[in-house]
């Protein structure tokens, strides 16, 4: 067979590419994402070289959206949906409506027909599922209240978009017919498309809530973590492309409804686990594809136009969306979060211009404009958003924070990192003995799960030196690294002997490699699983 292939040729530049220029954005200290958008600039058809496929790219990078919602719906209930529906649904309709004026305003500065400006307003309204998860993720805000709030903002925007998407069509022809006769045309689709968002909702409600969970059980009896990770990936994506096959909707918003209704189970954890490797490669793919639509002289050849569309998605979108969190008597904290999640476009926005070209009411400046105004949005917004966080972090109350500090003075305790199965059971036996400690713990459930046992959290990653000042890192004795990755513990340990040199760190590692590498980092103390197991059964069998 041939060595070369599209989608082989694709996959490989993409991702070797995206990690070169990670890298380097990383060592540059800024976010990875624009390593990742410069990575797909190098492999697009405006530059020389190697050209990817960027068909098949936006394709793959579907994939990634889908894991991506997918993972958001395993930790976000039914109840955290409707509980910021007051804020989700009233905040996302008039963000959209500001947006789409201001969008409307430019085409008519810009000579476009009113239907133009329209569709490259709405283009300008709707924020990217990836890079708004990204950056919370980023910020671990998933689990907050204003991370909530984000992410329920986000579907309702996407449920706008699909009746947008329906309706385009028909109001197009209702525009081009001059006696007004095709308005009774635009009803019918409207309708149509209720029904069918509603339609999918109860069948995922009513049906899906009794099959999804009853499937992987049924998986995780067999004993196969194999066949574990193939169902949930076939849940996850056969969710999705049932949606926007049966019943017309996002593939984004089908994988969230399957999440959401999986993390209603006990293997919502084991589910994450088993698909977080392949959501973050194909979300990188993602980024790739958005950065091989850029062509880098319009910046020269339509400086205004560009630089007007920015400030329309940066400046104006955001004002909007911060004014309106605000005037529901948000802190300022969550409206400027909301505001810098959303001060970006993607992948619908691509949808929208790709129809509105086809249906020729789209000028062909005005979608270069909107792809344009992504690749810059994108690349502004992960360094607006972490200003903001860096910034702001410590002026939030109530369950926004963040950062949950453990209560009263500590001096001489320990510092325990991850609060998984291991650290489940270390936890048991320090409180047992009385020895007073803090736990770190990025996971929103294992955070809960903490708090109920009673102990002092810090919720947050070790990786963060905020979270572990906050643990008291400068008056502890002793660290305890229960994360299962030891290539994780190394960096953990080099953070916290940055604040500490004399801290005493004991790391947990899974093989030989690790060990070797946590040595080499200093790690005082390391422990491997199957060496104790070993060593236990030989104990146990009189070979010492």
């Amino acid at each position: 067979m041939p060595h070369h292939t599209p989608l082989i040729g694709t996959i490989v530049a993409g991702l070797v590419v995206a990690f070169i220029m990670g890298s380097i954005a990383h060592r540059l200290k800024l976010s990875p994402l624009v390593g990742y958008l410069v990575a797909g600039i190098l492999v697009g058809p405006f530059t020389p070289g190697f050209v990817a496929d960027a068909g098949l790219a936006n394709e793959l990078a579907e994939i990634g959206v889908i894991l991506l919602m997918f993972g958001v719906g395993l930790h976000f209930s039914l109840k955290d949906l409707l509980s910021v529906k007051n804020i989700a649904v009233p905040g996302a309709l008039v963000q959209i409506a500001a947006a789409t004026l201001m969008g409307v305003g430019l085409g008519q500065l810009m000579g476009w027909p009113l239907m133009g400006g329209l569709v490259f307003g709405l283009a300008l309204s709707v924020a990217s599922t990836v890079v708004l998860l990204r950056a919370l993720q980023g910020a671990d805000l998933v689990d907050t209240r204003r991370g909530r709030i984000a992410v329920g903002w986000l579907i309702v925007e996407d449920l706008v978009m699909v009746l947008a998407l329906v309706l385009l069509p028909a109001l197009a022809a209702v525009m081009d017919n001059a006696d007004g006769s095709g308005a009774s045309a635009l009803l019918a689709p409207l309708l149509g498309t209720l029904l069918k968002v509603v339609g999918f909702v109860v069948v995922m409600l009513v049906v899906g809530r009794r099959v999804i969970p009853w499937a992987l059980h049924w998986v995780v009896h067999t004993g196969s973590r194999e066949l574990f990770r193939l169902a949930v990936l076939a849940i996850a994506l056969g969710v999705a492309f049932g949606a926007a096959y049966v019943f017309d909707v996002s593939f984004a918003l089908g994988a969230f409804f399957a999440g959401m209704i999986l993390g209603e189970t006990p293997l919502s954890r084991r589910a994450t686990e088993e698909t977080l490797p392949l959501r973050d490669a194909f979300a990188v793919l993602f980024f790739v594809s958005v950065g091989m639509l850029f062509n880098p002289a319009i910046v020269v050849e339509q400086p205004l136009p560009l630089l007007a569309t920015v400030l329309i998605i940066v400046i104006g979108k955001s004002i909007a969306a911060w004014g309106i969190v605000r005037a529901f008597g948000h802190p300022n904290v969550t409206a400027l979060t909301i505001a810098a999640s959303l001060a970006q476009i993607g992948e619908f926005s691509f949808i929208l211009a790709s129809l509105g070209s086809g249906l020729g009411v789209l000028p062909a400046d005005a979608r270069d404009l909107i792809l344009a105004g992504a690749m810059v949005s994108i690349f502004l917004n992960p360094i607006l958003f972490s200003m903001i966080v860096r910034d702001h972090s410590k002026d939030e109350d109530g369950p926004d924070a963040e950062v949950d500090d453990a209560d009263g003075p500590r001096i001489g305790h320990v510092i325990l990192v991850g609060y998984g199965r291991v650290g489940k059971l270390i936890a048991t036996h320090l409180v047992a003995k009385g020895v007073q400690f803090v736990v770190i713990e990025s996971s929103g459930d294992r955070v809960e799960q903490a708090q109920e046992d009673g102990l002092s959290v810090v919720r947050g990653t070790a990786l963060d030196d905020r979270h572990l000042l906050a643990a008291g890192i400068c008056e502890a004795r002793r660290m305890l690294i229960a994360v299962p990755e030891g290539y994780e513990a190394g960096a953990i340990h080099e953070h916290a002997r940055h604040l500490k040199p004399d801290l005493h760190v004991i790391a947990r590692a899974h093989s030989d490699a690790e060990v070797a590498h946590l040595e080499r980092l200093g790690v005082p103390d390391v422990v491997m699983g199957e060496r104790e197991l070993a060593g236990r059964m030989l104990n146990l069998c009189g070979v010492s």
